[in-house]
C-alpha cells in the first residue's frame, strides 16, 4: 500500500540553515530528494511534482510567478512564530481592480496604509499532500496615489495537525501585476519576527496545528503596520525561490470565499467570580476575544473558552504593559463562554469579541407547530456553521479535522440550511479527497500529512448516494463529477466480491464504523458497499460509461440478493456475530440501499423501535429508514426521544455522543441529521433532476399541522407553506425560474372531492385529472395526488 509520508522535515530545515549561514543559498537547495510517497518504490519530491500534473483543481490557478517566496535570515521554522513584513511602494494611478496573489504558511493579516484589508487570510495547507493555497484579493480601494505601505502579519503554525501540513518554513509570497505597476515580494521587503509573541508551555491537544501562545505587550511594536512607522532597523527579507518551489511547492488558488468578519460585538452578559470574569456569548461561535484595560506592567491575563478547557484547545496569555491598552487574540476559539482571569490591580474598561466564520448566510429555514423540532433544526444549523471554515470539520475545538464521514452528513445539511456559497466548501473537500489519493488509488480523508488514514466505510459513504452524488443533485455541478469520477471508480474497484456474492472485508487504516455497541460489521460493510455502487452507478451514467453501468448493476443485484439470502431470518437482518443482539443501523441501511422490500418493513420498523445503539453519527440513517418506510410518526417520536437531552440543554449546538462528557465535544455536526430529514421528508423538498431543474415536494407531516420552509437552491429560493386542517390541506408555493416541481398532495383518512390550484379546479373526484392552465395533474399514487407545476406562485387547496 502506498503511504504518503511527509518525512525528512529536519533534513529540509538543515539544508536551509546551511545555505543561509554560508551565504550561498540557491533555489536548488530547496529541492532535496525528500520522500513524500513511500510504497517500496519511493517517490521523490520531484517525482511527486511530476505526478502532480495529474492533480486536479477547482479553479484555474496562476502558474507563472515573478515574485519570490521570502522569509527571514534565520529561516524561521519555530512553532507558532509571528512574522511582520512591510513594503513601501509609490504609484501614480490606482487601477480597478488591483488584484494581488498572496500565499503564506500558515495564516496572515493584511493592512494597507494602516487599514485592515484581510482578517485571517490563507487556508491550511491541504490542496494535496505537499502543495499550498494562495489567495486572490482586490486591494484597489485601499491604495492611493503616491506613497503606500503594505504590511502583513504571518502566523506560522510550525507544526502539523489534523487537516494541515507543516511545510517546515515560514514564508510569504506576494505578487501584484498591473499595466501601471507591479508589486513583488523580494529581498527589498522588510521583515521582523514579532517580539511580543512566544509559544506557551501549555500545549494544545495533539490534534491541532495551532499552538497556545503568549503575547507580551511590553515587547509590542505599536502601529508597525501604519504609514508613519519607521522600519529602517528591520532586516531585509531573504529570497527562497519563485513558485513553485519546495517546501511550499505548487500554489493552488483559494476555492472558497474569504472568511466573514462580523466585527467586534458586546457579550450577552458578563459576570465575575474572584479573579475570573465570565463573558457569555449568544451561541457557540468561532470567536476572537478582545479587551481594553488599564494596568501596571508585567501582569498576566489568561484567556480561554469553556470548550478550550474541555478539549484542551486554544488558550492565550497576555502580559500587560504600563497604562491603558487593548488586545485582541487573533487565534480563534469557540464556546459559549469566554473566561478572562484578570489579576487584582487591573482595571477592566471593556470586553468584546469578534465573531468570524465561513461566508454564507442562514437562508434556509424550517418551522412547524412542534417547537421541539424547530429548536432541533436550529441547533443543527448552528452546529453545522460552527464546523465550517478552512474545510468542513468534525468539531471546531478538539480536532478541526475533515473526516469525510462527517462531511457527508454536513454537506447534506448545508443544502437545506445555507445559501449557495456553501457549495464551494463541499467542492473543495471533494477535490482535496481526490488529490490526496495514493498512487494506487486509495481514497482517504485528508487529515494527516504524515500518514494515510483510510476509514473504509467512511469512504464508501463518500462515494455513495449520500456523499458526492448528493452534492451533484443539489448543485448541478456536472464538471466536478466528470473530473473526479475516474478516481472514485478506481477506488471502488479496490473492493472485491467474494465467492458467496458478498463484499470482502477491507481493513484500511482504521476500521471505524460508529460509536456505540451492537455494531454488525458484516452487514454494514455490505450495505454501505451497495450504497456506494449505486452512487458510482449514478455518476457513471452522467459521464456516459454505459458498459461500466451494466457491471455495477450486476454487482448491486448480486450484493442485494445474497444479502437477503444469507442474513434475513424472518425478523431482522443479522450476521450472527452479536450473540443474539440486533444492529438497528445495519437494518436501517438495508432499507436505504433498497435491499429490504416492502414485505419486511413492519419487521424492520420493530427492530428500530426496540433498539437504540446508534450514535448521533449513524442515527440520521436510522431515522431516514423510518421515513422511507412511511413511518413518519414513529420517526418523529424516536427523533424527539433520542435528541431530548441535547435539545433540552442550554447548549446551542449538538453533541458528539448522546451524553456530554469531559474530553468529548458539544459541537459535532455529524449529529445534525434531523435538519436534513425535517426539510427533505417532513417538508418534502428534494431535487429530482440535478440542480433543481426538477424537484419534488412530497410532505410527510404525520401529526404536524403547519410547516413553513425555505430552501436556497442554485435556481433561487423555494418558499413553502403547508397547512393541514380537519377537512382541508393547503400548500402555498413560490417556485423559482427554470424549475419544474412535482407537487404531492398527501392522501388523508378522508377522501378529497376537489383540488384547486390558484382558485381553479385542477382535479376532482369525478373528472380525475382535468388540466388547468400551468398546473397539470400527473397521477394518483398510493400516497399522493401529484401535480406538475412550472415556475411561479401557486396556491393549492384540497377539500
Amino acid at each position: 500500500m502506498i503511504q504518503p509520508i511527509l518525512k525528512n522535515i529536519k533534513f529540509i530545515r538543515y539544508i536551509f540553515f546551511i545555505g543561509f549561514n554560508l551565504g550561498f543559498f540557491q533555489v536548488s537547495l530547496c529541492q532535496p530528494e525528500t520522500t513524500y510517497y513511500n510504497d517500496g518504490d519511493k517517490k521523490s519530491t520531484r517525482e511527486y511534482l511530476e505526478y502532480g500534473s495529474a492533480l486536479i483543481e477547482i479553479e484555474s490557478s496562476k502558474t507563472e510567478w515573478k515574485a519570490q517566496w521570502i522569509s527571514s535570515k534565520k529561516c524561521t521554522s519555530d512553532s507558532s512564530s509571528w512574522i511582520c513584513y512591510r513594503k513601501e511602494i509609490f504609484i501614480n494611478f490606482v487601477p480597478e481592480p488591483t488584484i494581488i496573489n498572496i500565499a503564506v504558511d500558515s495564516k496572515y493579516w493584511l493592512w494597507i496604509n494602516g487599514e485592515l484589508v484581510i482578517y485571517e487570510g490563507g487556508l491550511k495547507r491541504t490542496p494535496s499532500p505537499i502543495d499550498t493555497y494562495y489567495d486572490e484579493v482586490d486591494i484597489s480601494k485601499f491604495l492611493k496615489k503616491g506613497r503606500n505601505i503594505i504590511a502583513v502579519l504571518v502566523w506560522f503554525f510550525g507544526q502539523g495537525g489534523l487537516s494541515h501540513n507543516n511545510s517546515g518554513l515560514s514564508g510569504l509570497v506576494f505578487e501584484c501585476q498591473t499595466n501601471e505597476f507591479e508589486i513583488l515580494s523580494d529581498k527589498t521587503w522588510k521583515i521582523m519576527k514579532h517580539p511580543a509573541y512566544s509559544i506557551s508551555q501549555k500545549k494544545t491537544n495533539k490534534f491541532l496545528a495551532e499552538s497556545n501562545f503568549i503575547f507580551n505587550a511590553m515587547h509590542d511594536i505599536p502601529d508597525w503596520y501604519s504609514l508613519s512607522y519607521d522600519d529602517n532597523t528591520w532586516d531585509n527579507a531573504v529570497e527562497i525561490g519563485i513558485p513553485p518551489t519546495p517546501p511550499w511547492n505548487r500554489l493552488i488558488k483559494r476555492p472558497i470565499p474569504q472568511f466573514k468578519d462580523f466585527g467586534l460585538k458586546n457579550y450577552e452578559k458578563i459576570s465575575k467570580t474572584g479573579d475570573t470574569v465570565i463573558a457569555f456569548l449568544p451561541y457557540n461561535a468561532q470567536i476572537s476575544p478582545w479587551f481594553k484595560i488599564k494596568a501596571p506592567e508585567g501582569q498576566k491575563i489568561k484567556i480561554f473558552t469553556d470548550n478550550s478547557l474541555w478539549t484542551n484547545s486554544i488558550q492565550t496569555e497576555y502580559i500587560t504593559k504600563e497604562g491603558t491598552q487593548d488586545y485582541e487574540c487573533l487565534a480563534w476559539a469557540n464556546g459559549h463562554e469566554v473566561r478572562y482571569i484578570i489579576p487584582e490591580g487591573i482595571k477592566l474598561i471593556s470586553l468584546k469579541y469578534r465573531e468570524t466564520g465561513y461566508d454564507t448566510d442562514f437562508s434556509g429555514s424550517f418551522l412547524c407547530d412542534d417547537e421541539f423540532l424547530n429548536q432541533l433544526w436550529r441547533k443543527a444549523r448552528r452546529t453545522l456553521y460552527l464546523n465550517m471554515r478552512d474545510s468542513y470539520m468534525d468539531c471546531p475545538d478538539r480536532e478541526r479535522a475533515q473526516w469525510w464521514g462527517d462531511e457527508v452528513l454536513e454537506l447534506g445539511q448545508a443544502f437545506y440550511a445555507l445559501d449557495t456559497n456553501a457549495i464551494a466548501l463541499a467542492r473543495k473537500g471533494i477535490i482535496e479527497l481526490v488529490n490526496w489519493r495514493t498512487l494506487d488509488s486509495v481514497l482517504y480523508s485528508p487529515v494527516r500529512g504524515d500518514s494515510i488514514v483510510e476509514l473504509p466505510l467512511q469512504m464508501l459513504a463518500t462515494i455513495s448516494i449520500y456523499g458526492i452524488w448528493t452534492y451533484f443533485q443539489h448543485s448541478g455541478d456536472t464538471q466536478t463529477i466528470k473530473t473526479v469520477f475516474p478516481y472514485l471508480k478506481n477506488y471502488l474497484e479496490k473492493w472485491e466480491i467474494e465467492n458467496d456474492g458478498l463484499v470482502k472485508r477491507r481493513e484500511g487504516n482504521w476500521f471505524w464504523i460508529d460509536w456505540g455497541k451492537n455494531i454488525d460489521t458484516v452487514l454494514l460493510e455490505n450495505t454501505w458497499y451497495s450504497l456506494a455502487l449505486q452512487g458510482v452507478l449514478n455518476m457513471a451514467k452522467i459521464v456516459g460509461e454505459n458498459e461500466y453501468c451494466k457491471n455495477l448493476e450486476q454487482k448491486i443485484e448480486c450484493i442485494n440478493r445474497n444479502f437477503n439470502y444469507k442474513f434475513w431470518n424472518g425478523l431482522h437482518y443479522s450476521s450472527g456475530n452479536l450473540n443474539g443482539e440486533v444492529d438497528e443501523r445495519a437494518n436501517a441501511l438495508a432499507v436505504l440501499a433498497g435491499i429490504a422490500d416492502y414485505s419486511k418493513f413492519d419487521a424492520l420498523t420493530n427492530v428500530i423501535i426496540n433498539n437504540k445503539t446508534a450514535s448521533p453519527y449513524m442515527e440520521k440513517y436510522v431515522l431516514e429508514a423510518l421515513f422511507k418506510m412511511d413511518k413518519t410518526d414513529i420517526a418523529i417520536k424516536r427523533m424527539k426521544a433520542r435528541y431530548s437531552k441535547m435539545n433540552n440543554s442550554s447548549y446551542s449546538t449538538l453533541w458528539e455522543h448522546w451524553d456530554f462528557k469531559w474530553g468529548k465535544t458539544n459541537n459535532h455536526a455529524m449529529a445534525g441529521g434531523p435538519l436534513t430529514l425535517l426539510s427533505q421528508y417532513v417538508a418534502g423538498m428534494e431535487p429530482v433532476k440535478a440542480g433543481y431543474e426538477t424537484y419534488h415536494i412530497y410532505p410527510q407531516m404525520g401529526q404536524l399541522l403547519n410547516i413553513k420552509s425555505c430552501v436556497n437552491t442554485v435556481k433561487g429560493n423555494i418558499l413553502l407553506t403547508i397547512k393541514k386542517r380537519e377537512s382541508t390541506f393547503s400548500i402555498n408555493l413560490n417556485s423559482p425560474e427554470n424549475t419544474r416541481v412535482y407537487l404531492g398532495i398527501p392522501k388523508m383518512d378522508y377522501s378529497y372531492k376537489k383540488i384547486r390550484i390558484n382558485n381553479k379546479t385542477a382535479w376532482n373526484i369525478e373528472t380525475n385529472g382535468e388540466i388547468v392552465h400551468d398546473g397539470t395533474f400527473l397521477e394518483e399514487t398510493n400516497k399522493y395526488y401529484v401535480f406538475c407545476l412550472e415556475p411561479g406562485i401557486w396556491k393549492v387547496k384540497a377539500e
